[in-house]
């Protein structure tokens, strides 16, 4: 019974020590993940935080005085949120094979479903991913992307530069100007405050609030036939989010 006794409690302690490594395991990738997470938004409340790690705001402020401890320098902001100190950053850190086989995955689609303005970046970020990873991660990544093809339509519009400026004005909240062709072939001159992008049908829509209609219209990057980043104002007091105008059109919803 003491051989037995001895043996249990020498399992419990072994399966506590185990979960206890796990559990610390655990906080140090969302410890790193934390800091990426700062280092990708300017600011970032406690309840968001919370929300993509699933964890408590109580556990919130006890990540963050951690990374405090550690000399991550995070400071906070009333109204707001965290944020990292100017002129910190995380050193590179590896990506693991499933990580960069999904970015592998996204370049495909990045190059096949966007425009000129786009591509050269997709494949300059794969690059850089394909540069931190360890040599024995490298040549498995090469076989996959000869084994990736995606086929699309031909009247896939990917002769287009669009994208990367209305990514601009969209960020910046700047006013886009147009030459629009419209699918009866008449033109105009629109001025356009965009509030978003959406892709369907294998096209790209400018969604935004025209100056010139007064009112919100969708404009398909295809028919446009110049497009320029102004540094006119948002007339518009009261802009719709993307997912508000796409609720008020009642769209059906997805399968």
């Amino acid at each position: 019974m003491a051989r037995l006794s001895g043996r249990l409690y020498l399992g419990l302690l072994c399966t506590s020590a185990c979960h206890l490594l796990v559990t610390q395991m655990n906080r140090i990738d969302r410890l790193f993940g934390l800091v990426t997470l700062l280092q990708a938004r300017r600011y970032t409340p406690a309840e968001h935080i919370a929300t993509h790690f699933g964890i408590s705001v109580r556990t919130v402020y006890r990540d963050i005085s951690a990374l405090g401890e550690q000399g991550i320098p995070v400071s906070f902001e009333a109204g707001r949120g965290y944020f990292l100190v100017q002129g910190y950053f995380l050193p590179p850190v590896n990506f693991t094979a499933d990580e960069a086989n999904a970015l592998l995955l996204l370049e495909a689609l990045g190059t096949t479903l966007t425009d000129h303005s786009v591509q050269p970046h997709v494949a300059a970020a794969l690059h850089k991913v394909r540069a931190v990873l360890r040599e024995p991660a490298q040549a498995p990544l090469v076989h996959l992307a000869t084994g990736i093809r995606l086929h699309v339509p031909e009247y896939q519009e990917r002769h287009l530069a669009y994208l990367t400026p209305v990514q601009l004005a969209l960020a910046s909240r700047r006013v886009l100007a147009l030459d629009y062709c419209d699918k009866q072939g008449h033109r105009t001159q629109r001025h356009v405050e965009p509030i978003g992008l959406v892709f369907y049908n294998f096209a790209w829509q400018l969604v935004g609030w025209c100056q010139l209609r007064q009112a919100y219209r969708e404009f398909r990057l295809a028919r446009v036939q110049h497009l320029a980043v102004t540094e006119r104002p948002f007339t518009n007091q009261a802009p719709l989010s993307l997912a508000d105008y796409l609720a008020s059109l009642n769209l059906p919803p997805a399968a």
